[in-house]
């Protein structure tokens, strides 16, 4: 099986939110999605870890030390 993306793994949640939503599966078959869900949920969790603690390290200054810069849109920007 190929390594699964974020992307990918957002787009199946959501399908299968939209399949739960809809209620027409069987008790069984919707547990099984139920199940599958919460799997690519915290596979999606850990992958957001994982980049905020990248953009942490890119946050470094020359001598090491790490700053915070909060992260903004452009709609909060266009908004204050």
């Amino acid at each position: 099986m190929a390594k699964k993306t974020f992307e990918q793994a957002i787009q199946k949640l959501e399908q299968i939110v939209q399949e739960l939503e809809y209620g027409d599966q069987p008790l069984e078959k919707a547990l099984n999605k139920f199940e599958e869900g919460v799997k690519l949920s915290k596979f999606c969790s850990e992958k957001l870890d994982e980049t905020e603690k990248k953009v942490t390290i890119l946050l470094q200054d020359q001598k090491g030390n790490l700053f915070e810069k909060p992260f903004s849109s452009n709609n909060e920007t266009e908004n204050e």
